[in-house]
């Protein structure tokens, strides 16, 4: 049986859509969008007690899927809504954290509703959502690069440079005291010209499972082409 992501592809981005009582998150993957869950509103929106409420809840949403690695963020909301906007005001009073360092989330807001799956595959088809998802892919790439070269610049031996120092990594349990799996990084050109397709898609969900930081990079950004330089993969460890 095949792995579930050679379907879907790989996670590109995160999307929100919210509306006037409730927002709806949904996984973009490099094939298909997946919904995640929704979030009520339960109360009217001139309730600021129940608003900041909500948008904290879309923020505590947020915090997992971060931590797996996908940090590219898009909130929607109908033509003539300020919702999405007043999402972003939310994060930068009261999450700020979530915009700043080598780990800081790209957060775009388009207009369009996202709450059923004809709305997100008509959204995720415009021109200027493909856009954001470049723009925001360009911020994330360098910051990765950056937590490369900072990497690559220590010599404890937290770098790995092949598919199969990663499965040896990823797939075996690690006792304490041992390296543990925090990034893994390869190129699209890496992933589509493998002729270990099966066992490189296999190796991506068991590290999502783990809560490794999975990205698939462009060729074309300066990040995929550092890698390309380092072989197309490469895993980044950390000290249990």
């Amino acid at each position: 049986m095949k792995p579930r992501n050679y379907k879907r592809g790989y996670p590109v981005a995160v999307l929100v859509g919210i509306e006037q009582d409730h927002a709806a998150f949904w996984y973009i993957f490099s094939q298909v969008a997946k919904q995640q869950q929704v979030i009520p509103l339960n109360s009217d929106r001139k309730d600021q007690k129940a608003l900041y409420g909500f948008h904290e809840t879309i923020v505590n949403v947020l915090r997992p899927i971060l931590k797996e690695g996908v940090r590219s963020i898009i909130v929607a909301s109908p033509p003539r809504a300020n919702y999405a906007h007043d999402v972003l005001s939310h994060i930068k009073a009261h999450h700020a954290w979530l915009l700043q360092g080598t780990n800081k989330a790209s957060i775009s807001l388009i207009t369009g509703s996202a709450s059923s799956p004809p709305q997100v595959a008509a959204l995720t088809k415009t021109v200027m959502f493909k856009e954001l998802i470049q723009e925001n892919a360009s911020d994330e790439t360098a910051n990765l690069l950056e937590i490369l070269e900072k990497r690559l610049s220590k010599t404890d031996n937290l770098v790995l440079f092949s598919l199969q120092e990663a499965e040896a990594l990823i797939l075996n349990y690690q006792p304490t005291g041992r390296l543990q799996a925090e990034y893994l990084l390869l190129t699209d050109h890496y992933l589509l010209r493998s002729h270990q397709k099966y066992r490189l898609n296999r190796l991506l969900q068991i590290a999502q499972n783990k809560q490794v930081k999975t990205r698939v990079i462009s060729n074309e950004s300066s990040a995929g082409a550092r890698l390309t330089q380092l072989g197309g993969i490469v895993c980044l460890a950390k000290q249990l």
